[in-house]
């Protein structure tokens, strides 16, 4: 964990502060991307959404490692790379609209998220967390 506090509120708070400007912000990169979902192929979890354009696409296709765009740094991001938390493609899929991709993985390091728990373990995926009917959050 980092120890900015506005990052550590986002990251590890229990108050809803979703950003919805981030599409607009995508819209706004020069690169052409498409949001692709990551989800376990053993249990289905959902484990990360994030963005890919033709470069990462045709890396993670080649290498069969999850490869992104990241839109922040705009520049390729091997996932795992620094980490060591390589996700294996096993599948990938794209839908009918040919908008949007998942890739089906199996997670090769200690978990998937960059954050980690209160134990100091990675985890296993970035939804960590469940909106109350309160618009609290909770950890789950």
């Amino acid at each position: 964990m980092t120890n900015k506090p506005e990052v550590n509120l986002l990251e590890e708070g229990t108050q809803e502060t979703l950003d919805f400007s981030k599409l607009r912000q995508i819209a706004g990169i020069e690169e052409e991307v498409l949001p692709v979902v990551v989800q376990d192929s053993t249990t289905k979890e959902v484990l990360i959404v994030a963005y890919i354009n033709r470069l990462a696409l045709d890396e993670s296709l080649k290498t069969g490692i999850a490869t992104f765009w990241s839109t922040s740094r705009n520049e390729l991001w091997v996932k795992g790379a620094t980490s060591g938390n390589a996700l294996r493609i096993d599948e990938t899929r794209i839908n009918c609209e040919q908008n949007s991709v998942v890739f089906l993985v199996t997670p090769l390091g200690a978990g998937v998220c960059h954050t980690k728990d209160s134990d100091g373990n990675f985890r296993t995926g970035c939804y960590y967390r469940r909106i109350k009917p309160s618009g609290e959050l909770e950890f789950i």
